[in-house]
């Protein structure tokens, strides 16, 4: 089954920086796109960024462009998220899934930023 496992999250002050990970499996990784959602209370959740099955393209939500970037590793199924210059605003649960009509989720890692 889909197995999703993220890593790297803290508490971090404002502009400070933090590196998600996640390790992904039972699936062939290197044939979907995969993106990071964030998660706020109430289960809200939003698309933070996007990265293509080859880790050519990206895309980002307009609140991240410039700050984060995602890439991937297919030789690890791995996807990465580099967070900088964090702001209050990217509080959050943070977790990683395939682009699939079917979302699967793991059980994320929290980014706290706060003074």
């Amino acid at each position: 089954q889909v197995q999703l496992v993220e890593s790297g999250g803290g508490l971090v002050q404002p502009g400070g920086s933090l590196r998600l990970s996640c390790v992904a499996s039972g699936f062939d990784f290197s044939h979907f796109a995969m993106s990071w959602y964030r998660f706020t209370d109430g289960d809200e959740r939003a698309l933070v960024a996007t990265v293509t099955r080859d880790g050519d393209s990206t895309d980002y939500a307009d609140h991240v462009k410039g700050r984060f970037i995602i890439s991937r590793d297919n030789h690890k199924n791995m996807v990465y998220l580099q967070m900088n210059n964090l702001q209050p605003d990217d509080t959050g649960r943070y977790r990683c899934t395939p682009k699939t009509s079917t979302f699967y989720w793991g059980k994320g890692t929290q980014v706290t930023v706060s003074s």
